[in-house]
């Protein structure tokens, strides 16, 4: 095999039910590198939220988990404006949610509290959204303020956490931009 034919290159159309499953497992890539980045500063340890048994707070694994799922839908959103219906965005989008929260039952979330949770992944976007047109360092002060609760976040933790929400959407959005969305 020559290595032009082991390079990667993305399916050039894709149906957003197919996308939204892709996007779901990126969400969970993205969603364990955040959690358990060894000392990397944007891993819940390095932001100090952890118990005594060095475990990740469990409402911090809730808001890293909806961050990340703001991220990939902040991107797949900005790659596709002006490019795709909104009908096959919103399929995809519906899709994405749809398969992250299956998993989350699949692995042992209860489904009773799920839909409290997807009231809070709504509220959040709303506010990542309103944050992120102000400027990425308010989305990253909104985001730390969210994982620590601390309403006065420190300012090295928000600028870890933008460039983190960069780092994320950037390959993504480039990834998506190759893609054509069909029925």
């Amino acid at each position: 095999m020559t290595e032009a034919t082991r390079e990667f290159h993305a399916p050039q159309t894709i149906t957003p039910e197919n996308l939204g499953d892709d996007l779901a497992r990126l969400v969970w890539e993205s969603f364990t590198d955040f959690v358990s980045e060894g000392e990397s500063e944007t891993a819940l340890s390095g932001l100090g939220l952890v118990d005594l048994d060095g475990e990740p707070d469990q409402r911090a694994i809730e808001e890293a988990l909806i961050f990340v799922m703001w991220a990939h839908t902040r991107g797949a959103q900005q790659a596709f404006v002006g490019r795709a219906p909104a009908e096959l965005l919103k399929r995809t989008l519906d899709a994405l949610h749809s398969a992250v929260f299956e998993d989350m039952v699949e692995n042992g979330t209860p489904e009773v509290p799920l839909p409290f949770f997807e009231q809070r992944v709504g509220a959040r976007y709303a506010e990542y959204h309103a944050a992120a047109a102000d400027s990425d360092t308010t989305l990253g002060e909104v985001v730390v303020q969210y994982l620590t609760g601390n309403p006065k976040p420190q300012a090295h933790l928000t600028l870890a956490i933008t460039e983190r929400a960069v780092e994320v959407a950037r390959p993504l959005r480039d990834y998506l931009e190759d893609i054509e969305l069909v029925t």
